[in-house]
């Protein structure tokens, strides 16, 4: 190729140029140095475009290695000539070389290292319109496979830090995107640096990179993750220090765009990364208040499931996750309250219900207990807006009752008593003066105890009487009653009622019942007991006992009389075994002190009762008893004035009619039993003719 092509270079500077040798190549570099500074000083600016046009497409794109090794020196040695003039000519110098920081010859990237570094040291401010170019390429060379060029980037990433720290022209929002770009590289050199250069930007002055944080927080979050304790603990630094700033600055953070991805990261199995993202939670819940109310769904996927925690390592986890849980619910206000909130403020509450749903079905104890309070709070505070989720919500509630932890049941319970004693969501409302779902509530509650006989043994008595403790207990024995008097299915009908009548008998939260149902001095109780008699016929221990509990003394007699007229079961005398020994117990000592009255009726109910008994240790005990009434018994004024007041209401009761109802049922009972055997038999008898 002729001289002139080369122009302004002399024949023997682009031999030396191309020459293998390094010396040689320097000194041709210390000749354009000398020219640039010469065309620089008389303001020879074609010369200089020539010179760059030269170096930068015939020998930096040259298919000679030595000669791109060449126009490398070439392009630096200019920049060193130009002095301050290089900002003009800026782009032009640094192209070529950042093509060459990818060529496949290790030697060529390191020189284009070395030459940008000279280029990048003279220029200084004048490359930022060309960072993002620059900063693209250096990433790629700091995982060079060629230690030297990884030296290389090396220094001039430390220079290019320096020269963006001292800037105040360096724009950070066009930089942001191409660090963003680069960070989820697995690399763990090229993390280094992505890692190191996001701690540089938060150095800048008034870079308020906060600012840009959901750009970069969720492969910040990744790198956290990093194999590479050094990456990592570098990574877990700089989220520490973006937190204090969050926490300095509120006002800058976009809280929104964060937090679902600290929401995606808090089930990380990588514990170091999951207690940063509850951290910031925790921070997020507290500084952003009611900004956080839409990402409610979100925040209670995160942090409930960690309520379980149990082992050491995560125990800040679990307590920081029971905070956030906290402190969320607290930002739920009651409508009146919130109906000032910013509508972007609003509780998003079916995907809210979506989650609570979810972790009933299939959550742990823990999450389960939160997730009860969750929907017991919201009850309370937005009543309007959660009854129209009833449908969706009440049969998982129902199911929870299953559950084997028995505080999840009792909360369970106590939002079942919250929604049936709430007048809120129906128009209609009942005759009792109960709430509109009360009624709802005990139909599917005994239709769960129907399909559910493992439930109904296993934990029903545990159920109603946690109920009687929320609700009205006599609402809920007249409900129960009025319903199981329509049951066809006499066997439910029957252990629903014997375990009703325990409860009844036996424990302390029913003590005002009773008291009611004893004293029968006022239409209402008399109502009462009517109710309950009617479906107590279902067991007739249930209703004998009814009735010495009521005061019903010759009544009680009569019922026992057509009891010892069928047929005599093992069954029969195991519950009147349990009647006796009920009878012996602290809730029937008012009636084994009114033998002492001389009551005729008690006495010969109690008789009547003896002669059922086989002579056992029951009907030592009922003998034993009666031997004790006294002969003569003292007039008692009050105690007959009471008896007076007692027999005016009862009285008003038709005794012949609840005797007749009650010979109705044990009828459909024996028929039930004697189709039952038949079938049995049946059955067997099918059998054998098949096998044989």
């Amino acid at each position: 190729m002729a001289d002139k092509d080369y122009a302004p270079l002399s024949t023997a500077c682009v031999r030396a140029l191309n020459d293998r040798l390094y010396e040689k190549r320097k000194a041709a570099a210390l000749e354009i140095e000398k020219m640039v500074k010469d065309f620089v000083s008389v303001g020879n600016t074609s010369q200089i475009k020539k010179l760059l046009k030269v170096l930068g497409c015939e020998f930096a794109i040259s298919q000679n290695p030595h000669m791109r090794k060449g126009g490398l020196i070439g392009l630096a040695a200019m920049a060193i000539g130009l002095g301050k003039e290089t900002g003009v000519y800026t782009e032009d110098l640094i192209m070529p070389i950042l093509t060459c920081l990818s060529d496949a010859d290790s030697r060529v990237r390191y020189y284009a290292c070395e030459s940008l570094y000279n280029v990048v040291k003279v220029s200084r401010e004048s490359v930022l319109p060309m960072f993002n170019e620059i900063f693209s390429s250096i990433s790629c060379v700091v995982a060079d496979p060629d230690q030297n060029v990884k030296n290389g980037s090396e220094l001039l990433d430390r220079l290019l830090k320096d020269i963006v720290t001292e800037s105040k022209k360096f724009d950070v929002e066009s930089f942001v995107p191409v660090l963003r770009e680069r960070m989820y590289t697995r690399d763990r050199f090229v993390r280094q640096f992505l890692v190191s250069w996001i701690s540089v930007l938060d150095s800048v002055p008034d870079a308020r990179t906060v600012k840009y944080l959901p750009e970069f927080l969720d492969p910040l979050f990744n790198i956290l993750d990093d194999s590479s304790p050094e990456i990592s603990t570098m990574c877990d630094n700089l989220l520490g220090e973006f937190l204090g700033h969050i926490i300095d600055k509120p006002e800058l953070v976009d809280f929104a765009g964060m937090i679902n991805i600290l929401i995606s990261h808090s089930q990380s199995p990588h514990v170091p990364l999951q207690m940063m993202a509850v951290t910031w939670i925790r921070e997020f819940v507290t500084l952003a208040g009611s900004a956080m109310l839409p990402f409610t769904s979100g925040i209670l996927t995160a942090v409930l499931p960690c309520l379980a925690y149990d082992d050491e390592e995560r125990r800040t986890v679990r307590e920081m996750s029971r905070t956030v849980n906290s402190c969320q619910m607290k930002l739920v206000k009651a409508e009146t309250a919130g109906e000032e909130a910013e509508e972007k403020n609003k509780l998003e509450l079916p995907s809210v219900m979506e989650v609570l749903t979810k972790q009933l079905q299939r959550g742990t104890v823990q999450s389960k207990v939160a997730a009860l309070k969750w929907v017991y709070h919201l009850f309370i505070q937005i009543p309007v807006q959660m009854f129209q989720y009833i449908d969706d919500i009440f049969p998982v509630l129902l199911k929870t009752l299953s559950d084997h932890s028995d505080e999840v049941v009792i909360l369970d319970l106590e939002v079942l008593a919250e929604i049936s004693s709430s007048k809120t969501g129906r128009s209609n409302s009942s005759d009792t003066g109960t709430s509109p779902h009360f009624k709802q509530f005990i139909l599917s509650l005994l239709k769960l105890f129907s399909a559910d006989r493992n439930l109904l043994e296993a934990k029903g008595s545990f159920i109603i009487r946690q109920l009687c403790v929320l609700l009205s207990s006599e609402d809920i024995y007249r409900s129960i009653s009025e319903l199981l008097v329509m049951e066809d299915n006499l066997k439910f009908a029957r252990l629903m009622v014997e375990t009703l009548s325990t409860i009844l008998l036996t424990s302390s939260e029913l003590f005002e019942l009773r008291t009611k149902l004893k004293e029968l001095s006022s239409k209402e109780s008399c109502h009462l007991f009517c109710c309950l008699y009617q479906t107590w016929c279902h067991s007739q221990i249930a209703t004998v006992s009814l009735c010495l509990l009521a005061g019903c003394y010759g009544h009680a007699g009569d019922l026992i009389r057509l009891i010892g007229e069928q047929e005599v079961t093992v069954e029969m005398l195991t519950e009147l075994d349990r009647l006796v020994q009920l009878l012996e117990s602290p809730i029937f000592t008012f009636l084994r002190m009114e033998l002492l009255d001389g009551d005729n009726e008690l006495i010969s109910a109690l008789y009547g009762l003896l002669m059922l008994l086989p002579q056992s240790e029951a009907f030592s005990l009922v003998k034993g008893r009666l031997a004790c009434v006294p002969h003569v018994q003292k007039q008692d004024k009050h105690r007959d004035a009471r008896k007076n007041k007692k027999k005016k209401f009862m009285d008003e009761i038709d005794f012949p009619s609840l005797l007749e109802h009650f010979q109705e049922v044990v009828t459909k009972h024996q028929l039930a039993r004697r189709k039952d055997k038949t079938s049995a038999m049946l059955a067997k008898g099918g059998h054998s003719i098949s096998i044989s």
